[in-house]
């Protein structure tokens, strides 16, 4: 028995001028198939708004449905833009890639779709480097730092990739490479570590919410969390170890889901405790809405306000980031490895310990380089 014979159809969506002829070709509407086989109906998504593309889609299937070997045509490949982002996305989510992870892929290759379409240009085998590099182009008013730009870059090859290997491009195209421009590393001396301390009563009118800020610093501080990661803290993840007689924060990096267990001071780890915010299982979060958003709210309105107030207002640096840096380089200063350093702070790499703090891991030697020539001396 041959193949069925597979009509493609339109289903309109609302308000479509050409919603009353379901074969309509001049639409964006999404386009499905219907045929009969064994006496029994069946219909199914093109998976596409293109009707061009839904004559390639219904080819392969005529071909499986007869059991014959697909024919190899160079159309069957294409895929529009809007088409191929759908099914990487899908991809992503069967991965089980974070939901902020999938929103942030969702925004970007929307901006290149729509990048795309204003130069008429539709299909993925149209993306060549040209039209690459005019949307890379675009990114510097979208994303100020260059080390966003360098992860966008990645999202976008991700995608690029995925479509090779899709055979819906022939190759990858090469992306205009991006420097990165590393912020200072700029841990805060005793000194300002103090003022930033006091200042946080002085700026914050809420006694319970500077309570709650002073708390958040503190532990910044002492166990080297990044601020994500400090305010979607649990209780339950302050454990009380009774027989060495200290606290320890056992948690995940929320970035690279890393494992780390630091001992914290007990006065620390009871201020913490101490915090209150209407919801027994976080310390600082409510629970409700998304970590990324909590996370940019209090850098917004509570670290940079008592950041500045203290007379410590960033130079392009994340302000919060000061309190990792302090954690890291104190460390370092007293001699601990810095093997055993980005352990605690939780990089999946030492080679990322040592693009940050290098120079004060060799800032320590040269302290003791001038204890042993001091010595001669004496």
């Amino acid at each position: 028995m041959g193949a069925p014979v597979i009509t493609i159809f339109v289903r309109h969506s609302a308000g479509c001028k050409y919603a009353g002829d379901e074969f309509s070709r001049r639409c964006n509407c999404r386009k499905h198939f219907r045929w009969t086989k064994d006496g029994k109906q069946h219909r199914r998504q093109a998976g596409t708004r293109s009707w061009e593309e839904a004559e390639a889609v219904k080819r392969q299937l005529q071909d499986q449905l007869a059991g014959r070997t697909p024919e190899s045509r160079p159309e069957d490949n294409a895929r529009t833009i809007q088409a191929a982002i759908a099914v990487f996305l899908e991809d992503k989510t069967v991965q089980g890639v974070t939901p902020g992870v999938l929103k942030k892929y969702t925004r970007e290759l929307d901006r290149l779709q729509r990048h795309c379409e204003s130069r008429s240009i539709f299909t993925v085998q149209a993306v060549t480097r040209e039209v690459l590099t005019g949307f890379c182009a675009t990114w510097e008013s979208v994303y100020p730092s260059s080390y966003t730009r360098s992860k966008v870059r990645e999202r976008l090859r991700s995608f690029l990739r995925y479509c090779y290997e899709a055979k819906w491009l022939e190759r990858v195209p090469a992306l205009p490479k991006i420097k990165v421009d590393e912020p200072p590393t700029l841990p805060l001396t005793a000194d300002e570590y103090t003022r930033l301390l006091d200042a946080v009563y002085g700026q914050i009118a809420d006694r319970k919410q500077a309570d709650r800020v002073h708390a958040l610093f503190q532990i910044m501080r002492w166990s080297g969390l990044a601020i994500r990661d400090a305010l979607t803290l649990e209780r339950a993840e302050i454990k009380r170890d009774a027989q060495k007689r200290l606290y320890r924060i056992v948690t995940s990096r929320q970035k690279t889901k890393t494992h780390v267990s630091v001992p914290i001071p007990a006065a620390i780890a009871e201020e913490l405790l101490s915090v209150t915010n209407g919801n027994e299982r976080y310390i600082f979060w409510s629970g409700v809405g998304e970590e990324e958003s909590v996370t940019k709210n209090w850098a917004k309105y509570y670290v940079a306000p008592v950041f500045k107030a203290a007379g410590l207002a960033g130079e392009g640096h994340m302000m919060s980031h000061r309190l990792r840096d302090t954690f890291a380089v104190d460390l370092l200063q007293k001699g601990v490895p810095l093997e055993e350093v980005s352990k605690l702070l939780g990089h999946t790499s030492i080679k990322t310990t040592e693009r940050h703090y290098a120079k004060w891991v060799q800032g320590r030697q040269d302290r003791l380089d001038s204890l042993v020539v001091g010595a001669w001396d004496s």
